[in-house]
């Protein structure tokens, strides 16, 4: 038997499709958004005038009670829907928790 084929019958089994995603995503640590101060409301107002489409910026937002970062090329932005798209990624103003300037 080819060495192919006897590696084969050690892979592991998975009699349940999808639990250890299942399990993966419960163990998920809920995280509680933050009240953000004056201070770094007036920060992160100074940096979202600096944003334009096509620049790269990193944003630290909320999402699923959870933090998360997002860096590419800022695609659209609309201040009438309050929502700045981030290559696909669609991340409400309020939501936005830092923005940094990639060099």
């Amino acid at each position: 038997m080819p060495a192919p084929e006897r590696a084969k019958q050690f892979m592991p089994f998975a009699a349940l499709k999808g639990f250890p995603e299942a399990l993966a995503k419960k163990e998920k640590i809920v995280v509680p958004k933050v009240n953000m101060t004056d201070d770094l409301a007036e920060e992160l107002d100074r940096k979202m005038h600096l944003i334009e489409p096509g620049k790269t910026v990193c944003v630290i937002y909320y999402a699923e009670e959870e933090y998360l970062r997002r860096t590419g090329l800022v695609s659209k932005i609309d201040a009438a829907g309050r929502v700045l798209t981030v290559v696909d990624t669609k991340i409400p103003f309020g939501d936005i928790a830092g923005i940094e300037f990639p060099d």
